[in-house]
């Protein structure tokens, strides 16, 4: 057993047992439960809900792994679709051609990596907990929003946006393709970049990091800088995916992004992948029983006790058998 494990660990690595069980565990249960679960229309609606929660839980992940916690990435999200919207409406609205988009696209990263800068500057300089922080600026995204709009929507873009949120390519949904590379840049970050280094011997203890040399405060920038312009990925797919942009948009998605990297271990970004999948099927399975949203959300703070609890008995387990 012990071999089997540890060859596991070797491949997988240690994070990655809690959310494939848990991954194991939702498809037999609701390919029992329900005939239609494991089906291409599950999996094919479950490719094209995914995109967005995965880009806002890539956003969140980094800070977390800090110690800290960024509250405004929803509202973050927001502020840059509005700004890629307001640039398409100044150029032609439904008219506006390619270039606009790109110049909107820019800039919805350029106030994404602002809103990070200004917490992160914040967080670093002054050692304010990343709570308030973070609280501070969700606060202050979503009254300038709702100023600046009114409380309502912006909609009328051009047809080449919608494939960004509902297109496919060889069968593949392009928010998919893109929330896969947001992974795959976020795995080789985390893994194989000094900054990635510093970010974990940061959330490990911070003080023994200084001491050893890293430039925590300019890390706690940087970290808070990419979780504002993966936020603003995040806004430019929901714009293509609804057609629109609102302050409120994706506002439920923040504790699921919490909820999530805990699932994953807080760790590494696959685990943390696999776990935003279980999620997803997990709400999938439930309305394809006759469960309503609210069941849902009740089903998925359930499961966030018991991965507690099973982390506790598995640490225990193991102080036991060494």
């Amino acid at each position: 057993m012990n071999a089997l494990a540890a060859r596991f660990n070797a491949i997988f690595g240690a994070d990655m047992a809690g959310p494939l069980a848990a991954l194991a565990a939702v498809l037999v249960v609701f390919g029992f439960a329900s005939p239609h679960f494991l089906t291409g229309a599950t999996f094919g609606s479950v490719a094209f809900q995914l995109p967005e929660l995965g880009v806002l839980t890539l956003a969140m992940l980094m800070p977390i792994l800090t110690g800290g916690l960024n509250l405004a990435i929803t509202f973050t999200a927001n502020i840059a679709g509005l700004t890629l919207a307001w640039t398409l409406q100044a150029n032609g609205g439904i008219d506006a051609g390619p270039g606009a988009f790109l110049l909107g696209s820019a800039l919805a990263l350029a106030v994404g990596a602002a809103s990070g800068l200004i917490m992160g500057l914040v967080i670093a300089f002054t050692r304010a907990h990343p709570i308030l922080v973070s609280l501070s600026m969700m606060i202050f995204l979503r009254g300038l929003g709702e100023f600046l709009t009114r409380g309502g929507d912006i909609s009328g873009f051009p047809t080449f946006v919608a494939p960004i949120g509902h297109g496919s390519i060889l069968g593949i949904p392009v928010p998919l393709l893109i929330l896969i590379a947001c992974v795959i840049a976020s795995h080789i970050l985390l893994s194989r970049s000094k900054l990635g280094f510093s970010t974990y011997m940061i959330g490990s203890n911070i003080e023994s990091a200084r001491y050893s040399g890293i430039n925590t405060r300019k890390v706690l920038v940087l970290v808070y800088m990419l979780s504002g312009v993966v936020a603003a990925v995040a806004g430019i797919i929901m714009l293509a995916r609804f057609n629109s942009v609102r302050v409120g948009h994706g506002e439920s998605y923040l504790l699921i992004t919490v909820l999530a990297c805990f699932l994953g271990g807080f760790g590494r970004v696959l685990p943390v992948f696999v776990a935003l999948v279980v999620l997803q099927l997990l709400s999938s399975g439930l309305n394809l029983l006759g469960a309503n949203q609210h069941l849902t959300t009740a089903v998925w703070g359930i499961l966030l006790i018991v991965v507690m609890v099973l982390r506790w008995f598995s640490a225990k387990f193991i102080r036991i058998v060494k």
